[in-house]
């Protein structure tokens, strides 16, 4: 009879990896199912299952799952390249997102061109992204690098061609 009952609860995958007994107040048994013992395996193999426990008992209950999936996620990217982790894998989607704007930007001109009313659009373009850039309407001096995901501030100095611009009192030229 006590053989069956071992058998209701098996240990999680934390615990099955550590080889010892999973208690019922197991802090890796709701997020480590005996179903995926390599989510485990890799976490511990990057943080440490003494780290992942410390951090778990770290964090509110209602944070745990999402913590606990991040780190599986990085692992999992830290395994595949261990030096950028998933910073490498966020670098290629943004590089990505870049050229796919660079491209569907080129194929809304080719658009306008061959429909002919590629000054309409340019015109409609600019009021559109002229209001964004202004911040609300004062001219602002912020603008957007599609490379960071950030407001880039732009100033005048004597290393880029904002200063020779005719908007700066210059004739464009250097």
């Amino acid at each position: 009879m006590a053989s069956s009952s071992s058998y209701s609860n098996p240990p999680c995958a934390a615990c099955k990896f550590l080889r010892r007994k999973c208690l019922p107040g197991c802090i890796f048994a709701p997020y480590f199912p005996p179903e995926e013992p390599q989510k485990f395996a890799n976490v511990h193999k990057i943080f440490g299952a003494s780290n992942v426990s410390k951090l778990l008992n770290e964090i509110l209950p209602h944070q745990r799952e999402d913590a606990v999936n991040s780190l599986a996620y990085e692992a999992d990217a830290r395994l595949k390249d261990p030096v950028y982790g998933c910073v490498g894998a966020i670098s290629v989607l943004q590089r990505q997102v870049l050229h796919l704007q660079k491209e569907l930007d080129a194929t809304n001109a080719d658009l306008m061109r061959y429909t002919g009313s590629e000054t309409s659009y340019l015109n409609q373009m600019t009021a559109q992204f002229g209001r964004m850039g202004r911040g609300g309407g004062g001219g602002g001096g912020a603008s957007f690098n599609p490379n960071s995901g950030f407001p880039a501030a732009t100033y005048s100095s004597q290393w880029n061609n904002d200063s020779n611009s005719s908007e700066h009192g210059g004739n464009g030229s250097m």
